[in-house]
C-alpha cells in the first residue's frame, strides 16, 4: 500500500477513534512511518475526530526535529522511540479511553495480564484464549525523554508487542500497518472493558 493511501486510512482511523470518544479534548496522538528515518506525527492541539492529512508533520526519528517549524505532539518522542525499537512497526496510535486510563491505575503491578478471553486472538500471533497477554504499564512522567528511557530499558529485557499503558494516562498501541494497529486498538479496548467489568463484579 502506498504512503498516500496509508495516510488516508490513518486519517479515517483517527475519525473513528474520535467517534468512539477515545481521544477527548484534543488528547492523544497518531503517527505513520514513512521510511527508516522519518515518520508523520499529528500536530499538537488538534481534535483527532476532525483531522486532515495536513495535520500530520514530518518528523525525523533520530532527534524529533520537524522541518517546517510547526509543533508536533508533546509525546512525539515515544512514537519515534517505538519506530526505532521496532523497525517493523508502521503505525502508532495513542489514545486516552476511560477503560485504559482507569485500568492502568487499578492495576498496581508492572503489567496488565489478560487471560481467558477469545478476543486475545485479535492480537497478531495470538492463537488461543489460554495464553496470557501481558501489557506493560509505565508510571506517567511529564519528562517524555525519561519515560522513553524506561520504555527502552523494558524493551531490552522484555520486547514490546501490541502496546503498553502509561498509568493514569492511556494506551500506546502499534502495528505493522494502519489496519493492524487499528485492529490491535479495537481488540485491546474490548479486552480492557471486559477486564475492568470483571474486576468491578468481583469486588462486589
Amino acid at each position: 500500500m502506498s504512503y498516500t493511501s496509508e495516510l488516508a486510512e490513518l486519517v479515517a482511523t483517527c475519525h473513528w477513534i474520535g467517534a468512539k470518544g477515545w481521544c477527548p479534548a484534543t488528547g492523544g496522538n497518531m503517527s505513520l512511518r514513512l521510511d527508516l528515518d522519518t515518520c508523520l506525527v499529528t500536530e499538537s492541539g488538534k481534535d483527532k475526530g476532525s483531522l486532515s492529512e495536513a495535520d500530520f508533520l514530518n518528523v525525523r526519528l533520530a532527534d524529533n526535529e520537524v522541518a517546517d517549524g510547526r509543533r508536533p505532539s508533546a509525546e512525539t518522542g515515544l512514537h519515534t522511540l517505538i519506530y526505532r525499537l521496532l523497525p517493523e512497526t508502521g503505525t502508532v496510535l495513542h489514545t486516552h479511553s476511560v477503560n485504559a486510563t482507569v485500568l492502568s491505575r487499578a492495576e498496581t503491578g508492572p503489567a496488565l495480564a489478560l487471560n481467558g478471553y477469545e478476543m486475545q486472538k485479535s492480537l497478531a500471533g495470538q492463537q488461543t484464549h489460554q495464553d496470557t497477554v501481558l501489557i506493560p504499564i509505565f508510571d506517567n512522567d511529564q519528562d517524555i525523554d525519561a519515560l522513553a528511557r524506561r520504555v527502552a530499558d523494558h524493551h531490552q529485557c522484555q520486547p514490546l508487542a501490541y502496546g503498553f499503558l502509561v498509568r493514569g494516562h492511556g494506551l500506546y498501541c502499534f502495528g505493522r500497518s494502519v489496519a493492524e494497529a487499528r485492529r490491535h486498538l479495537d481488540g485491546l479496548e474490548f479486552l480492557f472493558q471486559c477486564e475492568l467489568t470483571r474486576r468491578l463484579l468481583e469486588a462486589k
